[in-house]
């Protein structure tokens, strides 16, 4: 090689170092760090998805969408989706700031879904489930009749083909915009958990950061188990409406996930690198024993019992 071609490789190496070292602008700057919400401590965002979205320093859970929550729960390639293409309507043409229709399309494109949950059957360690996850970047993961009918279809088709049910959910309550459509998805899907009850078939509920109103109502405390990931805030009114009801002063971790576990309200806080592990345990114990729910006779001579003792 002689001097001029040395000088020219020198000089384009240097330039695609310059390129290299370009100043990154503010959006990229930030989009490479993550923020706890609970130790304040700034994280490399790959360390933290490759921690499952947990707070390396104080275990802090981050909320998590849907698609990353069935990829992180169900083994490689075994979910196949139901009912994928059913979207909400505007039934009573809501108009407040703006129109429920316009809403909808902006929520679907920050979220890239078309609805705040997604159904489907999947492999958990290998046993066979019907899977529900809602996404809180939807709509706030906002219950309206879309969510019902597709939690409903869900434990349908579990009745059918004998699978348990595995229902994540993570909501701010029913769907204001979709009125009383919106509230009978309460009974609907809790009409659907009876029906699953009676076939014998398992139902676990997963609680996790933030699941309050309508949603906490119905299916999300119906659970045969009822798990809960560390941290997350479970209710049925937010603390500050309830705060300023009573005019009293509420405790720290009140409507914590350990709260509820204290008080007996959920059954169990599981971190979230073990979910998939404890749900299949759950399942294969489910499994090894022959369940028969009680007959209704045997439900009379029960509280008839309870009324002489």
């Amino acid at each position: 090689m002689d001097l001029k071609d040395w000088f020219a490789n020198r000089r384009k190496q240097r330039n695609n170092l310059e390129e290299v070292k370009q100043p990154l602008t503010t959006e990229e700057y930030c989009a490479l760090w993550r923020q706890c919400f609970q130790c304040r401590e700034l994280i490399y965002t790959r360390d933290l998805r490759n921690n499952q979205l947990v707070c390396p320093k104080c275990q802090y859970h981050f909320r998590i969408g849907a698609l990353d929550r069935i990829e992180q729960l169900t083994d490689p390639d075994s979910f196949q989706e139901i009912d994928g293409l059913l979207s909400s309507t505007n039934p009573l043409e809501f108009f407040d700031t703006g129109s429920y229709a316009v809403k909808l399309k902006e929520a679907s494109q920050k979220s890239g879904l078309l609805e705040a949950i997604i159904t489907g059957t999947g492999l958990i360690e290998g046993k066979a489930v019907a899977l529900a996850v809602m996404d809180f970047a939807h709509f706030g993961g906002s219950m309206g009749s879309v969510v019902g009918e597709k939690i409903a279809r869900l434990v349908e088709h579990a009745i059918k083909h004998k699978l348990p049910v595995v229902i994540v959910s993570s909501s701010g309550g029913a769907r204001m915009q979709e009125g009383i459509f919106s509230l009978m998805q309460m009974a609907k899907t809790s009409a659907a958990l009876q029906g699953l009850h009676e076939a014998g078939l398992l139902y676990i509920s997963v609680l996790t950061e933030p699941t309050y109103g309508g949603v906490t109502a119905s299916y999300a405390f119906l659970g045969d188990i009822v798990i809960a990931e560390p941290g997350a805030r479970i209710g049925f009114a937010g603390r500050r409406v309830i705060e300023q009801t009573i005019r009293q002063k509420l405790p720290a971790d009140f409507q914590t996930a350990e709260y509820l576990l204290k008080h007996g309200q959920i059954d169990m806080v599981v971190e979230r690198s073990r979910l998939n592990e404890v749900i299949a345990q759950m399942i294969d114990f489910h499994q090894s024993i022959e369940f028969r729910p009680p007959t209704s006779k045997q439900k009379i001579t029960a509280a008839a019992r309870l009324g002489t003792e």
